[in-house]
């Protein structure tokens, strides 16, 4: 009998992965059972189960993966001297993240943000998947932390900022948006980048209007 790949294993894995979390976007996680991740898959059990246990298993690995790849980008960015500015930052990494699951769809939309919010209240009840999920976050605060001190290093930003502080609302933008493009459908990550831009280049005073006169 001939050996089956690593490549046809790894293949066969990312593809019940996307279809186990279009079911999940699509009807949420209590009214997906696993028979309609075999049937969105076009697989059998006995193949499916050669991989996952079950819909904890495989939420758990969707959950896990998108998370290793956002505290990727960031733990890269934040080896850079100095780190991009949050601005650029935030809109290469969660333009990738969105990018490399674009072809995820449920009714015509992009299934991703709607899985994400599908998320947020299984770990009320799924200890396990809170685990992964508060790893995962934790990571990702690490992350920013250590951009907000390289910034700090180069001057970019005031020294005494605590880093978590930042990288807390940092992730928080993120989120938002996330759940903004469930709610309300899709928008380009220029958006939130444009919009955290326009945010840093406040002043503390107001700049003249055009046409004032000072004094």
């Amino acid at each position: 009998m001939a050996r089956v790949s690593q490549e046809h294993l790894d293949a066969r894995r990312r593809q019940i992965l996307d279809g186990a979390a279009v079911c999940f976007a699509r009807n949420g996680f209590h009214a997906t059972s696993m028979q309609d991740v075999l049937k969105e898959v076009g697989l059998s059990a006995g193949a499916v189960y050669r991989y996952f246990s079950g819909k904890d298993e495989l939420i758990g690995a969707i959950v896990g993966e998108v998370l290793g790849s956002v505290r990727g980008a960031f733990e890269e960015a934040s080896r850079q001297s100095p780190p991009p500015p949050p601005d650029a930052l935030v809109a290469t990494v969660l333009g990738s993240v969105l990018a490399a699951r674009e072809y995820l769809l449920v009714d015509g939309r992009p299934a991703f943000p709607r899985l994400v919010i599908q998320v947020w209240p299984e770990t009320l009840r799924n200890e396990e998947l809170a685990a992964v999920l508060r790893e995962g976050y934790g990571s990702v605060r690490a992350a920013w932390a250590k951009i907000v001190e390289g910034y700090q290093r180069a001057g970019m930003m005031r020294p005494d900022v605590e880093p978590d502080h930042v990288a807390r609302t940092m992730i928080a933008a993120v989120l938002g948006f996330i759940a903004q493009q469930s709610l309300f459908g899709p928008a380009p990550v220029e958006v939130l980048r444009d919009g955290l831009r326009a945010l840093m280049s406040m002043r503390d005073e107001p700049a003249p209007m055009p046409g004032s006169q000072s004094g």
